[in-house]
C-alpha cells in the first residue's frame, strides 16, 4: 500500500492548464481511493481549490464520491458542496448520516441552500427545514417564498448594512464583526431605521475616509436596485451593464431584503444561455442537465420538435408531387433540390441566430423590426448573388445546360433573400407577440424555407424554361 509520504512525492504541477489539473487530481484521487490510502487522498486535496475538488468528485465513480467528500474538513466541505452539481448533492445526502447532512446544509449560504432545496423532493425539504437552526430556517423559507427565476429567489440576506450617522471607525469595527457571515463586504449598504435603503458605499471609499467622517458624508445616494419580483435575467443584464459586483434587492416597501452577487448571476447567465441554445436546437431542456438526464427523458425532450418537423416536411413532399410534370420534363432539376433547400436553410438559420441573440442581449428590439429585416434582406441578396454565381457555374459544368444552370442560380438568389428575410422577421414577430423568440429556431425556419424554396424553384423553372 502506498504511504502518505509516497503520495506526496509527486506534487501537483505549479503551471498547468485548469482542465489538465482537474484530470490530474481526479486520476490521482481515484488511484489513492482504490488503494484505500485515505491519508494520501486527503493530503492530495489540501492545495486544491474547492471548485476543482468539486469537479474531481463529480467525475469519480459513484461509489467513491461519498468517500472522497468525507475526507474534507467541515469548512472546506461546505464550499465544495456548494459547487457540486445538484444531482451529486442529492446522491451525497442519501449517503450521509442525518447529522452530517444538517451540519453541511445549515452552514450553506441561504441562496445556495434554496437552490438545493428546489431540486429535492418536497417531503425531504420539509424534514430538513424543520431541523435547521431558527435563523437559517427563516432565511431559507423567505427565499423559497419567492417565485422561481426572480431576484428574490436567488438573493442572499447576508449583507452588511450601515447607518448614516456612524463614523468610519465604528463602521469598520462593525464590518469586522460581520465579515465572515456576509456574502460580500466590498459593497456596503446604508439603511434607515425602517430598513429602507438610503445609499451605498464601497469598501474602498470607506477605508480611505477619515476615522471621524460619517457614513452619510461618504456614501452615494443614487442607488440602482431591483425588486424581489424582477426576472433574474434582467438582473444579470443590469449587473453586466453597470459592472456591479453586487446589486441590492428591495421589497414592495423599498426595504432592503438581500443582495445578489456577480458569482450567482454568472450561474444565471449560463443557465439562461443553455436554455436558449437548447431551444434554438428544438430541444426542451425543462431546466434539467441534459447530459445527466435519463436516456428516455432525453428522447422525450427531443421528440416534440422532431415530430413537428416530420409533419411539416411532408408539405415539401406534397409540393414536389404537385410539380411532378416539370420534373418529368427536365429531370436534371430534381438533382439540385437538396442543394437549394440546404443552402436556404443555412442562410435562414444564420439570420435567425443573430437576430435571436440580438434580442436576448437587448442589442435590438421589436421596435427596430423594419430596419433589422431590411438589413437581413440586403444581406440575403448579397449572399444569394455570390452563391448564385458559384452554383450557376457548377450546375453548368455538371449538366451542360445553360438554362437549367441559370434557373438554379436565380432560384438560389431568390431563396437566399426569402430565407434571410424570414430568419430575421419571424423571431421579431414572436418577440412582439410576447413569445420566446428562440422558439423560432433554426429547424423551424429551415422547414419553412424548404417548403417555400421548393415551390419558388419549381415555379421559376416553369417560367424560365417555358414549360407547360
Amino acid at each position: 500500500m502506498q504511504s502518505l509520504t509516497d503520495a506526496q512525492t509527486t506534487p501537483l504541477p505549479l503551471t498547468v492548464d485548469r482542465r489538465e489539473l482537474q484530470e490530474l487530481v481526479r486520476s490521482q484521487l481515484q488511484v489513492l481511493l482504490e488503494q484505500g490510502n485515505l491519508p494520501g487522498a486527503k493530503a492530495l486535496l489540501v492545495p486544491v481549490q474547492p471548485a476543482d475538488i468539486a469537479e474531481a468528485i463529480e467525475e469519480l465513480p459513484e461509489a467513491m464520491q461519498a468517500i472522497a467528500f468525507r475526507l474534507l474538513g467541515k469548512g472546506e466541505a461546505i464550499e465544495v458542496y456548494e459547487n457540486l452539481d445538484t444531482s451529486i448533492q442529492q446522491a451525497l445526502i442519501e449517503d450521509f448520516k442525518r447529522q452530517d447532512v444538517l451540519d453541511i446544509v445549515d452552514k450553506m449560504s441561504p441562496d445556495d441552500r434554496a437552490r438545493l432545496f428546489d431540486e429535492l423532493p418536497a417531503k425531504f425539504v420539509r424534514s430538513l427545514l424543520a431541523q435547521l437552526s431558527p435563523q437559517e430556517r427563516e432565511a431559507t423559507a423567505q427565499l423559497l417564498g419567492y417565485e422561481a427565476g426572480t431576484a428574490g429567489r436567488i438573493m442572499t440576506p447576508e449583507y452588511v448594512a450601515l447607518k448614516e450617522g456612524w463614523t468610519v471607525l465604528r463602521a469598520l469595527d462593525y464590518i469586522r464583526s460581520r465579515a465572515f457571515v456576509s456574502e460580500t463586504i466590498y459593497y456596503l449598504f446604508v439603511t434607515d431605521a425602517a430598513r429602507r435603503m438610503t445609499g451605498i458605499l464601497s469598501l474602498r471609499h470607506l477605508v480611505t475616509g477619515q476615522p471621524e467622517q460619517t457614513i452619510g458624508d461618504l456614501m452615494t445616494r443614487e442607488v440602482i436596485s431591483v425588486r424581489t419580483d424582477t426576472d433574474q435575467e434582467e438582473v444579470a443584464r443590469l449587473v453586466q451593464r453597470y459592472d456591479f459586483l453586487a446589486v441590492p434587492v428591495v421589497d414592495t416597501e423599498e426595504r432592503l431584503v438581500g443582495i445578489i452577487t456577480v458569482d450567482d448571476l454568472i450561474d444565471v447567465l449560463e443557465a439562461e444561455t443553455t436554455e436558449d441554445i437548447y431551444t434554438l436546437g428544438g430541444v426542451q431542456s425543462g431546466g434539467d442537465s441534459y447530459f445527466q438526464s435519463n436516456l428516455f427523458d432525453v428522447a422525450r425532450k427531443r421528440v416534440v420538435w422532431l415530430s413537428i418537423l416530420l409533419v411539416t416536411n411532408t408539405v415539401t413532399t406534397a409540393v414536389i408531387r404537385s410539380q411532378e410534370d416539370i420534373l418529368q420534363q427536365v429531370v436534371a432539376l430534381a438533382a439540385f433540390i437538396p442543394l437549394l433547400i440546404g443552402s436556404g436553410g443555412n442562410v435562414g438559420a444564420q439570420s435567425s441566430t443573430v437576430v435571436i441573440r440580438g434580442l436576448n442581449t437587448q442589442e435590438i428590439s421589436s421596435k427596430q423590426a423594419l430596419s433589422v429585416i431590411r438589413r437581413e434582406a440586403i444581406a440575403g441578396t448579397v449572399l444569394g448573388l455570390m452563391l448564385g454565381v458559384v452554383v450557376t457555374v457548377w450546375a453548368y459544368l455538371l449538366q451542360g445546360d445553360l438554362f437549367v444552370a441559370m434557373t438554379v442560380g436565380i432560384s438560389l438568389v431568390a431563396i437566399s433573400i426569402l430565407a434571410s428575410t424570414a430568419g430575421g422577421a419571424l423571431p421579431l414577430l414572436f418577440d412582439a407577440l410576447k413569445f420566446d423568440p428562440a422558439l423560432m429556431s433554426a429547424p423551424f425556419i429551415t422547414t419553412i424555407v424548404d417548403v417555400l424554396g421548393v415551390l419558388l424553384y419549381l415555379t421559376l423553372a416553369r417560367h424560365l424554361l417555358g414549360l407547360a
